[in-house]
């Protein structure tokens, strides 16, 4: 399942914030706020995909860069959500 909501963060952030053109793709660790590639309505769009994607409701204490800075980050805290609702 992690391998799976992996993919679909990977894979929003790729159609969504790679723009540039010396940019095809991103590390799991790399810091999306530091690569320029995330900003404040970014994330925003980030949290509503997030949301609608994997049915989970963010409180704005969790709309933090610890929580949604990379790949890996966001995964993390996706699985965290998901198997905190399902205990």
């Amino acid at each position: 399942m992690r391998a799976d909501t992996e993919r679909k963060v990977r894979k929003f952030i790729e159609e969504n914030f790679l723009f540039r053109e010396d940019r095809a793709t991103i590390s799991d660790t790399e810091s999306l706020i530091d690569a320029g590639l995330i900003d404040s309505t970014g994330v925003l769009e980030l949290v509503a995909f997030l949301e609608g994607e994997f049915g989970l409701r963010m409180a704005d204490a969790e709309i933090v860069p610890e929580n949604l800075d990379s790949i890996r980050a966001i995964t993390g805290f996706v699985e965290s959500k998901r198997a905190t609702v399902a205990a």
